[in-house]
């Protein structure tokens, strides 16, 4: 067939990025002019379909030979990693024309947020198939997926990770010490450097005391000492040292017989002093106090309680009575003569419980007779005629009949005896009158003395 007029067709082929468009067109001339005959045998009639970065599956009514015939159908389908951008089903129309426009675009994930104290890399930015490993910083770990991939279709696998602090801290305490008690006491001050702790994460940590602070005063034996620690994370450490308090002691000092002691502080520590004292009717002989040094050993040497040394060769009853103020109780006899029953009797039970006089403080004084022949003695030493009848005159004593008087430390009447006493009738009578609190707690601890 023979047009009557030439024709000029022109095919256009666009390439933008990774995509193919496909456009058909003609020159500027008027359609209805020069109007192409359909022909469905022609096998160009729309120009051959291409997509980059994609498939294009074509059928024509001719065969599979005729792909761009007139009203051929073609399907269009992206490689992994891109997205079709247009229609996925063109057909060639009779303007030579595909019924529309397709190409391919490179498939993306979002740009994947920085996690706190970590980071990642990936392998292929942010395209489909980049696996992107994650990591965090030293003593943080991770908390969930390790690594993501972009996956076909724009979204990443798995959740968004972060990185968790879990190494506890690190920290020092300064080592254990030991300290002595300070002279007279039984504490020691104790102080020490605060512990030193870091993070790996954080610089700001909470160290907080557990025990007694340092300055304090320590008492004696082993005191533990423990600190803590937290991080922001809360993660926990602790650390511990001993301060150990030793009190210097001396061996324990005995008391002199006859005789006690009175100590500061704990008695035998080191920079303790302890004063002797003797009961009465007895005296001090050596050093009055004694002190514990730091090489546990007490200064000076012990001292002994003597007994009194009595002046029975005195001329008046006032200058013997004032030997014993305040010092020892005692207990007169008077009896008409040495033969009397009474004095007898009562001078054999003396002699029984001399030692329990003795334990509460009591000198016998026997007055014997009438003048010239009247006789006195204290113990083995006579008494002197003016001192006797100033004895029987001050306390109004009778020679004629037997009888004993008791007189307390201050030299006052106390009590007056017509008749022999047995001597557990009269050490009950002083142990309930005469005796002071002290005195009685010494009498519990020494009566055995004289069984």
């Amino acid at each position: 067939m023979i047009l009557s007029c030439f024709v000029a067709v022109s095919s256009f082929f666009f390439t933008a990025g990774s995509a193919t468009t496909v456009y058909d067109g003609y020159n500027d001339f008027t359609e209805d002019e020069y109007a192409p005959q359909l022909d469905y045998k022609e096998p160009y009639w729309c120009h051959s379909p291409g997509l980059t970065n994609g498939e294009v599956t074509c059928h024509s009514p001719r065969g599979p030979a005729y792909r761009s015939t007139l009203g051929t159908r073609c399907e269009m389908s992206c490689d992994r990693g891109y997205r079709l951008v247009g229609r996925s089903s063109l057909q060639c129309l009779a303007s030579r024309r595909w019924s529309g426009t397709a190409y391919c675009r490179k498939m993306r994930c979002h740009v994947l947020p920085l996690i706190p104290q970590g980071r990642y890399s990936c392998t292929q930015g942010f395209v489909v198939d980049s696996r992107c490993e994650f990591t965090c910083d030293p003593g943080y770990r991770i908390q969930g997926e390790h690594s993501r991939i972009c996956q076909h279709g724009g979204s990443w696998s798995g959740g968004q990770p972060y990185c968790l602090d879990t190494d506890p801290p690190k920290i020092k305490c300064p080592p254990s010490r030991l300290k002595v008690a300070d002279p007279g006491k039984l504490t020691a001050r104790v102080t020490w450097d605060p512990p030193t702790a870091k993070d790996t994460a954080d610089k700001s940590l909470e160290v907080i005391l557990v025990d007694q602070v340092s300055g304090s005063d320590f008492t004696e034996g082993v005191s533990v000492i423990r600190y803590k620690v937290f991080d922001q994370a809360r993660n926990r450490a602790a650390c511990k040292f001993l301060v150990r308090v030793e009190v210097r002691r001396c061996p324990v000092l005995p008391a002199p017989l006859h005789g006690h002691l009175t100590c500061s502080s704990d008695g035998n520590n080191y920079g303790a002093t302890c004063e002797y004292h003797c009961d009465g009717g007895y005296e001090l002989r050596g050093v009055r106090s004694r002190v514990c040094k730091f090489s546990r050993n007490w200064d000076g040497n012990p001292a002994e309680c003597v007994a009194m040394e009595i002046k029975s060769d005195v001329k008046t009853a006032s200058a013997l009575l004032d030997q014993f103020y305040e010092k020892r109780r005692l207990l007169i006899l008077s009896a008409p003569n040495i033969s009397d029953y009474d004095y007898k009797l009562q001078n054999i039970m003396i002699q029984k419980s001399d030692c329990g006089l003795d334990l509460r403080q009591v000198t016998v004084i026997e007055l014997l007779g009438s003048p010239p022949r009247e006789t006195g003695r204290i113990k083995e030493f006579p008494l002197g005629s003016e001192v006797i009848e100033g004895l029987r005159q001050v306390f109004r004593i009778s020679r004629s009949y037997f009888s004993m008087l008791l007189l307390d430390k201050l030299g006052l009447d106390r009590e007056r005896f017509i008749s022999p006493m047995a001597s557990d009738e009269l050490f009950s009578y002083i142990d309930g009158f005469l005796l002071d609190e002290e005195e009685r707690e010494k009498l519990e601890l020494h009566r055995d003395f004289c069984d």
